[in-house]
C-alpha cells in the first residue's frame, strides 16, 4: 500500500509540473478596495434630512468621482498573513464608514487566530480572538484574478452581510484581506454587494517572506471581539439611523 501510494504521489507530481503548475506558498498580494460612494451617501438619505443632504449629495457629485479606491498589501507564508492598509492620501470620509481601512491585521491560519490593531474615532484598539467562523458555499464560476485562476465562494457574515469571494487553490494559503479567511485557497476578491464595497487583488508577487517582516501588531487597547462590540455599542448609542451603517463596517 505504501509503494502504491508513493507512485501515484510521483505520477501527480510529474503530471503537475509537466503542466507548468506552480503554487505560491508566500509572497505579497497588492489590493483595491473600492467603495461606491454615491451608492452609500444615498442610502443615508431620508424624509427628515432629504431637505439638507440632497443637495449636499449632487455637491459631493460634482467633486469627487463615483468610487473611491484605497490601498493595501497581504503579506503571506506559510500559514502566516499580514494585512496592512496604505495611507490614504485623501483623507478618510465619515469616520466609521466603509470609505476607511481602520485595520492591521495578523492572522495565524494554523491556529486560527488573529491579532488586529483598529483605529476608531482616534482611539486604538488591540483586538485578539480566533478568526471569524464563515460558513462559506461552493459555486461553480469561476474568473481569472490577478493571474490566478479563481472560484466563487459565497457566505453571510454578521448575520445579515452577504460575501461574495473569488479564491484560489494555486495558492495553498486560507487568507484573504480584512478578516476574511477559511477557503481552500488564496481569496483573492470579496465584494459585499449590498454594502457597495470589493476588495481586489491587483497584483502577486510569488517571493519568499521573512517570518520577521510579518510582524504582530503589540499597540492599542487589548480587548477581544466581544468587548469590542459592546464599546462600540455603547459609543453609538445616540448615532440613530447612521448608527448601523458604522456599527457594520467597523466590526467587519
Amino acid at each position: 500500500m505504501k509503494v502504491t501510494l508513493t507512485i501515484i504521489g510521483l505520477l501527480i507530481s510529474h503530471l503537475l509540473i509537466a503542466q507548468g503548475v506552480r503554487f505560491t506558498t508566500a509572497g505579497i498580494i497588492e489590493f483595491e478596495k473600492k467603495v461606491n460612494m454615491y451608492a452609500i451617501l444615498q442610502k443615508r438619505v431620508n424624509k427628515e434630512n432629504e431637505s439638507f443632504y440632497a443637495p449636499y449629495i449632487e455637491s459631493y457629485k460634482k467633486k469627487n468621482p463615483q468610487f473611491k479606491i484605497l490601498k493595501s498589501t497581504l503579506s503571506f507564508s506559510q500559514n502566516k498573513t499580514l494585512f496592512t492598509p496604505i495611507e490614504d492620501e485623501t483623507g478618510g470620509t465619515f469616520m466609521g464608514s466603509y470609505s476607511n481601512q481602520p485595520n492591521t491585521i495578523f492572522t495565524d491560519l494554523a491556529t486560527k487566530s488573529s491579532t488586529m490593531h483598529k483605529e476608531v474615532f482616534e482611539q486604538a484598539f488591540l483586538v485578539k480572538d480566533s478568526t471569524r467562523k464563515i460558513n462559506w458555499k461552493f459555486t461553480s464560476e469561476t474568473r481569472e484574478i490577478a493571474g490566478y485562476t479563481c472560484r466563487r465562494a459565497n457566505a453571510l457574515v454578521m448575520d445579515s452581510i452577504y460575501v461574495v469571494a473569488f479564491y484560489t487553490d494555486q495558492i495553498p494559503v486560507s487568507g484573504g484581506p480584512e478578516t476574511f479567511t477559511g477557503l481552500p485557497g488564496m481569496i483573492l476578491e470579496v465584494a459585499l454587494p449590498h454594502e457597495n464595497v470589493s476588495w481586489i487583488a491587483t497584483k502577486v508577487t510569488d517571493m519568499p517572506v521573512a517570518e520577521t517582516a510579518l510582524k504582530v501588531p503589540t499597540k492599542g487597547k487589548p480587548v477581544n471581539n466581544r468587548q469590542l462590540k459592546t464599546t462600540l455599542e455603547a459609543a453609538l448609542k445616540d448615532w440613530g439611523d447612521y448608527a448601523k451603517e458604522t456599527f457594520k463596517a467597523l466590526l467587519l
